[in-house]
């Protein structure tokens, strides 16, 4: 039963970081490499300052949330003036100067040696590790990505949603109404990555160790593909692709293939399945079509 509860708080992860990563790539028409750096910043903000204070999560996650999003102000008046191909490497600059950031500023985030003993998080001045249960972080990841998912459900069609929208479609037609696209997309960055930094604190207090490989290009790679392959555009989209990229290989575990093969098979089954699902769905398994316009 732990097993199947450690999948589900690692699903509810990944659901947080691929909603995160549709507002700037699905809702406004931003493709961002450097998910995984507002990922390991809330993670390291949480794991060395904020969790050995013993402080209640919500007050956490509030002010995990607005250190991620003032951080990304600073890629967002750099870089948002950009188009296309080089806003993309922009973001990508940015996500390896966080990764060597981390991984060489030993005295601050301890290197390549990473942070252990990260305590647990407190509910009601009770810690999760007093529970002593995998069942109560997945219910507050849950309870996270249910309020984020109505969050977003009702963003996505108010008057902001619609906007984010426009700019993505046609940013020449916005600014002909009026509306200034740079504020769109400077709001857009700003709240994924402070959801992406929520995630950042959900698993630090979840998993006890971190360390900058986890953070890597690699990974924010991974939370565009659980976006593409769910869909973007939408909310079921992110949370369908987190679903299948995160049960899939935990399935594949499970059939019976030779030991001496089996991780390079698992690998190239895995590997098929995501180019099948995306040549029959190229929109997305619950995605919208044409809405990602590079």
């Amino acid at each position: 039963m732990d097993y199947l509860l450690h999948i589900g708080v690692m699903v509810n992860i990944y659901i947080l970081l691929a909603l995160a990563a549709n507002l700037p790539a699905g809702m406004t028409g931003l493709l961002s490499l450097c998910q995984a750096a507002f990922y390991g910043l809330g993670t390291y903000l949480a794991a060395l300052w904020l969790l050995p204070w013993q402080l209640p999560i919500i007050f956490i996650a509030v002010l995990v949330m607005l250190f991620g999003g003032v951080v990304s102000l600073l890629i967002s008046y750099a870089s948002l003036k950009l188009k296309g191909d080089y806003f993309i490497l922009a973001t990508l600059g940015f996500q390896m100067l966080v990764f060597t950031i981390l991984y060489n500023w030993t005295d601050v985030t301890h290197g390549p040696y990473g942070v252990a003993g990260i305590v647990g998080v407190q509910i009601f001045g009770w810690g999760l590790g007093k529970l002593s249960s995998v069942a109560a972080y997945f219910l507050v990841s849950a309870f996270f990505v249910g309020m984020v998912v109505c969050l977003f459900l009702h963003l996505r069609h108010s008057p902001f949603g619609r906007l984010m929208k426009a700019v993505r479609d046609d940013e020449i037609a916005v600014q002909a109404l009026g509306r200034n696209p740079d504020r769109v997309k400077f709001h857009s960055f700003f709240l994924s990555a402070a959801f992406s930094a929520l995630a950042g604190l959900l698993y630090a207090s979840y998993i006890g160790y971190i360390d900058p490989t986890s953070f890597t290009l690699d990974e924010s790679i991974f939370i565009l593909c659980a976006l593409f392959i769910g869909g973007v555009g939408n909310v079921k989209g992110p949370v369908a692709g987190a679903v299948f990229v995160i049960i899939l290989p935990e399935i594949l575990r499970f059939i019976g293939l030779p030991d001496a093969q089996a991780a390079n098979l698992r690998q190239i089954i895995y590997g098929l399945a995501l180019i099948l699902a995306m040549y029959f769905r190229p929109q997305g398994i619950c995605g919208e079509k044409g809405v990602l316009r590079l």
